[in-house]
């Protein structure tokens, strides 16, 4: 196994055992606004602080990429790490909550682990190495049509998402009436995760942070998937726009998707 890979496992396995303790008392939990309906608790704290001792410990001069804490500077290699994505949903007890950690060697994605502590499913990709669910290859799907496609999907429902409402919804209009439905987990790596190994045919989002997805970008590539921004390009990271998708159905989802596209979300 990739050993930066190895690392990886291992820091999102200690976090989501925090985050599975924790699950137990929710209502004790010390819970912050970041900003309007962005939540942040102690346990996303915790977990990154487990995370980045996991890193620190093994590769002490790489940068990290956190959503608490920042940015760490280091080499040209950078962790992308969201300890807790899907915040509100564990607040709630609903059920769809995940580790997420990623690394990036320059300009180019090398590793990807997305855990789901609840479910103990663990999914991961190294580049050039193919994907995985619990040690088991996976692949997306191979829908070609939009007629019975199930399209994952999540809501521009921060304060300064709103700007981006209006052709949001333009989008999901024209995916709604095409495809057989639309599903929201309120996370974008379970999502992107499921996508990998065919729960989903599917998926489009705007204005993500670069932790939402990056691990989730590269476990639908080695699956199989193609992964853009809104414009066809491969600068999601950067816009924080993304189409992903089997070849075809992304192609299919990119011609749905690319009339209600407004300058501001290029």
């Amino acid at each position: 196994m990739h050993p930066m890979l190895t690392i990886a496992i291992r820091a999102a396995r200690n976090a989501g055992d925090i985050i599975l303790r924790a699950s137990e008392h929710v209502s004790h939990i010390q819970i912050d606004n970041k900003e309007q309906h962005d939540f942040v608790t102690e346990i996303d704290r915790q977990a990154e602080h487990e995370i980045i001792k996991n890193i620190r410990t093994a590769f002490p001069d790489h940068a990290i990429l956190a959503e608490e804490s920042g940015r760490h500077e280091g080499n040209e290699y950078t962790w992308i790490i969201d300890p807790l994505d899907g915040t509100t949903n564990f607040l709630h007890g609903f059920p769809h909550y995940a580790v997420s950690i990623a690394l990036k060697h320059k300009n180019r994605l090398e590793v990807g682990v997305i855990y789901l502590p609840l479910t103990n499913e663990l999914f991961t990709a190294a580049r050039g190495e193919g994907a995985m669910l619990n040690n088991r290859r996976i692949r997306v799907t191979k829908q070609a049509s939009l007629a019975g496609a199930l399209i994952g999907t999540g809501f521009p429902f921060k304060a300064q998402q709103q700007q981006y409402l209006d052709a949001y919804l333009n989008m999901f209009k024209a995916v709604c009436v095409n495809t057989s439905g639309i599903r929201r987990t309120g996370s974008a790596a379970i999502d992107l995760a499921f996508l990998a190994m065919g729960r989903l045919d599917g998926f489009w989002e705007v204005d993500l942070k670069s932790w939402d997805i990056a691990a989730g970008i590269i476990i639908v590539q080695e699956a199989g998937g193609v992964v853009t921004d809104l414009s066809f390009n491969d600068q999601y990271l950067e816009s924080g726009n993304i189409i992903a998708g089997n070849p075809k159905m992304h192609q299919l989802m990119y011609q749905l998707i690319n009339p209600h596209v407004t300058d501001n979300l290029q």
